[in-house]
Parts: structure tokens; sequence; C-alpha cells
């Protein structure tokens, strides 16, 4: 246990990046044992050794830039997926788009027929809950 702690003081560790790398090496490696195709190996290898690089990296400042610049990339996808789990989840609201600015917007289901506010722009539209 401590030759791991030694090995790995001062090192960066993992962050979403590498664990994304991670995640495309064993898809790429699944479709190359499908296909048997020696590209998917190849690319694979290369993207595993890019997040061991990272792993291991003592350029700490440097590998935190480059998962800031990977997530302000994904930002917007995760926050999509989020927000489809979260209304999916609320079985007690509704969930509509301000048609201005694109705001979304919760009110109370069941409620009818409402003239809603968006509190982002101040638009007014009618929507059924």
């Amino acid at each position: 246990m401590r030759f791991f702690q030694r090995l790995m003081a001062g090192r960066y560790g993992n962050d979403q990046l590498n664990t994304c790398l991670l995640v495309i090496y064993l898809i790429l490696w699944l479709v190359g044992v499908i296909t048997n195709l020696q590209a998917f190996y190849t690319v694979g290898l290369i993207l595993i050794a890019a997040a061991l690089f990272r792993m291991l990296s003592r350029n700490v400042e440097r590998r935190r830039a480059e998962n800031a610049r990977f997530m302000k990339l994904i930002g917007p996808v995760n926050r999509w997926f989020h927000l489809r789990r979260t209304m999916h989840r609320d079985k007690e609201h509704c969930y509509f788009k301000c048609p201005h600015c694109g705001q979304y917007l919760r009110v109370p289901r069941g409620k009818g027929k409402l003239t809603i506010t968006c509190r982002s722009c101040g638009a007014s539209f009618q929507e059924k809950s």
C-alpha cells in the first residue's frame, strides 16, 4: 500500500476526461473483439495510453486545464441528460419551454390551462398542464 501511495504522490490521478477515455477504450475493444478489425485495437491502445499518461502526469495544472476544456465542451450534453432525468422522475409537475428565450419552466400538473410568465425574459404564454 505504501508503495502505491509513494508512486502516486504528486501525480494527477483520475478525472472525467480519463473516465471518458477509458469508456471509449472499452467500447472500441468490444467492437474490435466482435469485428476482429485491428484498427479498433490500435485506436483503443492509443486512448488507454493517453489516459495512463494523464493519470500518471505530474503536470497537474495542464491536466486540470484539459479537463476543464472537456467539461466545457460536454457541459450542454450533461445538462440535457440531467434535465430529461429530472423531468422523467418528477410526476407532480409539467415542464414547458419558453418560446422566446428557451428557458424551461416547471408548473404543477393537472391545473388546466395556465398562463405562464417566464422568470428569465418576462414573456407570458398559455399552456395546458
